[in-house]
């Protein structure tokens, strides 16, 4: 991942209302989450709601597929997982006891990713 996209999604996920919604994509998981159904858990206005779903779909964490008169959103977890891995490279310095418990997490990401697959 280039520094330049890591900004733009760490910038996308800074706004309170876009992490919500990117949080509640990565816990429906793969089955994902319909734009009104989005609204009515996280009490958003539909043109607020609309304008925060593109911008994370631009920086690449979400995607969106139609299924008849709905929008289903998803989290995109590879591109998260690279982001996350991104944020850890040459992590704390060389000591590695500093950055397990996160190195633990992204591999569990990345295996369960793979499984679902």
């Amino acid at each position: 991942m280039e520094l330049k996209n890591a900004a733009a999604a760490l910038s996308a996920l800074g706004h309170a209302g876009r992490l919500s919604i990117f949080r509640l994509l990565v816990q429906a998981g793969r089955e994902g989450v319909a734009a009104g159904e989005i609204a009515r858990r996280l009490h958003v206005p539909p043109n607020t709601l609309s304008s925060n779903l593109n911008i994370l779909s631009n920086v690449g964490l979400i995607e969106s597929q139609r299924e008849g008169r709905s929008i289903i959103y998803t989290a995109r977890y590879g591109d998260m997982t690279e982001l996350l891995e991104y944020l850890m490279q040459d992590c704390c310095g060389g000591s590695p006891e500093i950055c397990a418990p996160l190195a633990n997490v992204a591999l569990r990401s990345r295996c369960s990713e793979e499984g679902q697959a």
